[in-house]
């Protein structure tokens, strides 16, 4: 790769190259193996003579940073050497964050163990990865991709065609492809809902416990969120602040617990909604993935006031590392939401949504559906027998969808759950998903982990209690 080196200043200009290079060589910018420009190619690029690189070069070799190689070129010797620190120059002043950044949590990223029973992750495994490359492949090959162009901002023509058809048919979502936006991932929907439709200072609703990244993300935005509490039939809406500008809510499965709103509920809460001019963020979460009953319609569909945003995503049904969610505006919001997808990134990649157009329109979406399905249905069932049937200390709450089941406890298990991590069994408390006073329980993901290594990681996590 080009190597920068900076002549600014005065005094020899051999030495400057040199000390730039060591430094580069023992900070490991430069690293074992790799090669330098030829003396030549180097001279020309910072305007001075063959002869002063070539003395720079010659020391670096001398002292055994550098090697000849005939025919071949310069390069940083394969020794090891040890790197140095660089040194930072100290500044007068800090740049801070604004202020409300304090308040907002630095995500981490959790080691995979043994017996994973991590919330969120599907199981890759299962999906069709060489159909999928394919299909990639067709489209890196499609005359239609000019890849010199912007492309719309809303996303794909043919993947908004086939969400809104997809959505339609196996959620009773009404929407059309206008009504939809490709984003990257469900959590950039709600980032872009946040920043057309939250000010700094607006309440904003969150589901208690909830799904933390999206409170941290309304946070970001300056929003105050409210956590309002959630029974068996769904979020309170007796309990939703008057003030309220927006409410975010899982009610086909709501994240942590798994729960269906009912529908006495989710009439309440849209006749709230419509009384307080206020708007629902409706996150279908884990909603694709059913094991007995129907689900509910969603609100959306049954919204008679274009007070609902619908958001979505693929990450669960497919393949996280494709960052492919998208979110159905009402006609009011539809211009303005994709106003914000532009400002936000431009647009997202067109290759991989114009392959997942044809991925679902194909079927071959609805088939991989129904072959994960049977898969976690197979998994939730083995959980929810062993829990109920040889672990009393846990209450297991009723769910039949989604990736994951929560237990209810009658004590702390921080310290089980660390108990636990250290026998290579990973679960999360469900103090985890609460912004107020936490609430006892775990709750354990089941798509990170295969049929055959289930019992075993309960049989763990019961040793675990003491």
């Amino acid at each position: 790769m080009d190597f920068h080196v900076s002549l600014s200043g005065r005094g020899d200009l051999s030495a400057r190259i040199y000390r730039e290079l060591l430094a580069a060589i023992l900070d490991g910018r430069l690293r074992p193996g790799e090669r330098l420009p030829p003396t030549r190619e180097l001279a020309r690029r910072l305007e001075v003579s063959r002869t002063t690189v070539t003395e720079a070069y010659e020391r670096l070799t001398a002292e055994g940073f550098l090697v000849g190689r005939v025919g071949a070129g310069t390069f940083v010797t394969d020794q090891p050497v040890k790197p140095a620190r660089r040194a930072v120059p100290q500044r007068q002043a800090r740049v801070r964050a604004r202020r409300l950044w304090e308040s907002v949590s630095e995500p981490s990223v959790d080691a995979v163990l043994p017996f994973d029973f991590q919330l969120g992750v599907p199981d890759g495994r299962l999906f069709p990865l060489e159909t999928w490359r394919r299909l990639v492949a067709r489209e890196l090959r499609a005359k239609s991709v000019h890849p010199a162009r912007y492309a719309d901002p809303a996303g794909h023509a043919g993947l908004r065609q086939a969400i809104a058809r997809f959505v339609g048919v196996s959620r009773s979502v009404v929407a059309d492809a206008e009504d939809v936006v490709v984003t990257q991932g469900a959590q950039q929907a709600l980032d872009v809902i946040g920043r057309v439709l939250v000010d700094p200072g607006d309440v904003v609703a969150v589901e208690e416990p909830g799904y933390s990244p999206a409170r941290r993300l309304f946070q970001s935005l300056g929003a105050r969120v409210v956590a309002v509490p959630v029974d068996g039939e769904g979020i309170d809406v007796t309990a939703i602040p008057a003030a309220a500008r927006l409410v975010y809510t899982t009610p086909s499965h709501q994240f942590p617990l798994g729960t269906a709103m009912s529908l006495a509920r989710r009439t309440a809460l849209l006749a709230w909604a419509h009384q307080r001019g206020a708007v629902i963020v409706e996150d279908d979460y884990d909603s694709e993935f059913r094991f007995s009953e129907r689900p509910l319609q969603p609100l959306q569909s049954i919204d008679r006031g274009g007070r609902v945003v619908y958001v979505g995503s693929f990450s669960k049904i497919m393949l996280p590392m494709l960052r492919v969610g998208f979110l159905v505006a009402p006609p009011s919001l539809r211009a303005t939401l994709r106003t914000a997808k532009q400002l936000a990134d431009m647009h997202g990649d067109p290759v991989t949504q114009a392959a997942l157009a044809r991925f679902i329109e194909e079927g071959l979406l609805a088939r991989h559906i129904r072959k994960a399905t049977r898969e976690y249905a197979a998994r939730h069932e083995l959980i929810t027998t062993t829990l109920r049937s040889g672990v009393g200390w846990l209450e297991l709450v009723p769910s039949s969808a989604g990736l994951h089941v929560c237990a209810r406890t009658r004590f702390d298990p921080a310290p089980l759950v660390a108990r636990a991590r250290a026998d290579g069994v990973a679960v999360q408390a469900l103090a985890d998903f609460c912004a107020g006073a936490p609430q006892h329980g775990i709750v354990l993901g089941y798509g990170g982990i295969e049929v055959p290594r289930i019992a075993e990681g309960l049989r763990r996590l019961a040793a675990a209690h003491r």
